[in-house]
């Protein structure tokens, strides 16, 4: 039995040198140039590779080509670092059959997608986008998410990608304070922080008090809170009484939703009245009676803006019950095929949808240009738009384009 286990043992060495040697034998081997190139200024390998071979991952391919030229052609310049070329260095383009075997014998990027709560609409859109940008560059995507959104929750998700060593994260925050110490702790291992629909610190990350994520890729969740309220206040008559249904502080996106409806109203210098600003703990049943004990203690509200789908669902279950449907305007700000559904129905007036699958995919070219150490086509701030559905514009293609998919 001993002699067995050994000689499996000689077995599984023998492959796995076999296997770790792949790439240099494919680097040492028969590397031809199809065409050589002059680094300039503004270069960085992942723009050549995407240049001449039509994929940002081919940085790594290019690398070993120009590297084994180099060892018997010193015109070719030897690449230590990828994330470091100089203008002047003449590198290899290996054909593009040539270069598909080098990226083959390599490990591909792993990325990690982290989202603020397992089986939400918005996120499953989101991991869409994701994992259709990671099939067209050949990188690995992991995505995984609390099953409430939670930073005490999401924190040993964070941990655990820190411990398997994956080279970049694209995550969604669930709060802006308290998950500044987890990613400063994915930063430190070297792993490329990029943050998607909500933030850390204040957002800045270009001269704010947290500067290590790569960039911050979302809607503009103020002038998304202003418009929604905006259509409210259009809607009631540019008069009267509106409340803000909302998750809880801290959340850097709905906060900024709830800023931005307060400025539409403080816009009208007097003529809407905020009756009040309650939070669900993104619970719609939550939000449901909250607003139920409102519509008792103001029989006139005109208005109700739901900062996220959970605070508009509850809110226009709470507006049904009480008959007060297309009475009392609602704005669900999110766009599930739930909210499209209400909105059919009569139980919501305005359905604001933001683009997260556009997030996930951006996400993932950006951590992969990160890896290829081209910074400079990075973004501090990547701003998505919106697009504002109504019954009157719900059946365009733009309209349906833009509804979140459940799965």
């Amino acid at each position: 039995m001993k002699k067995v286990v050994h000689w499996l043992t000689i077995v599984v060495i023998l492959t796995s040198l076999l296997v770790l040697n792949s790439r240099a034998v494919l680097a040492q081997g028969d590397v031809t140039c199809e065409s050589d190139v002059v680094v300039q200024a503004e270069d960085s390998l992942s723009k050549i590779a995407e240049k001449f071979l039509g994929n940002l991952l081919a940085y790594q391919a290019i690398a070993d080509a120009t590297n084994a030229i180099a060892a018997s052609d010193d015109s070719y310049n030897q690449i230590d670092n990828v994330d470091v070329i100089e203008p002047g260095w003449k590198l290899c383009i290996p054909p593009a059959e040539q270069a598909g075997a080098l990226l083959a014998a390599g490990e591909k990027p792993t990325i990690a997608l982290v989202i603020g709560v397992k089986g939400d609409a918005f996120y499953v859109t989101m991991e869409k986008g994701a994992r259709e940008k990671a099939a067209e560059l050949g990188v690995e995507l992991i995505v995984d998410g609390p099953a409430q959104f939670d930073s005490v929750l999401q924190t040993p998700i964070v941990d655990a990608l820190i411990a398997r060593g994956v080279d970049a994260m694209i995550i969604a925050a669930n709060d802006k304070q308290a998950m500044i110490e987890p990613l400063q702790r994915v930063n430190d291992a070297g792993i490329k922080v990029l943050s998607v629909d909500t933030f850390i610190g204040d957002g800045d990350y270009a001269g704010g008090p947290v500067t290590f994520p790569l960039s911050y890729l979302g809607s503009d969740n103020t002038e998304g809170g202003r418009i929604a309220c905006q259509a409210i206040i259009d809607a009631i008559g540019g008069k009267g009484k509106l409340y803000i249904q909302n998750v809880r502080p801290g959340i850097s996106t709905t906060d900024q939703r709830e800023q931005g409806c307060k400025d539409a109203i403080e816009a009208t210098s007097g003529a809407v009245e905020l009756v009040g600003v309650d939070y669900n703990e993104d619970n719609s049943g939550k939000a449901a009676e909250q607003t139920a004990a409102v519509l008792q203690r103001v029989p006139d509200l005109g208005g109700i803006f739901g900062a996220n789908l959970f605070s508009a669902e509850g809110a226009a279950q709470a507006v049904k019950n009480a008959g007060l449907s297309g009475v009392v305007k609602v704005a669900n700000f999110d766009a599930p095929e739930q909210a499209i559904q209400d909105l059919r129905d009569g139980l919501v007036d305005l359905v604001i949808a933001q683009h997260p699958a556009e997030m996930g995919s951006v996400g993932v070219e950006y951590a992969v240009k990160a890896l290829a150490g081209d910074t400079a086509g990075i973004e501090k701030r990547y701003a998505t738009g919106y697009t504002v559905i109504t019954r009157d514009n719900v059946d365009t293609p733009e309209s349906q384009a833009a509804i979140y998919k459940s799965e």
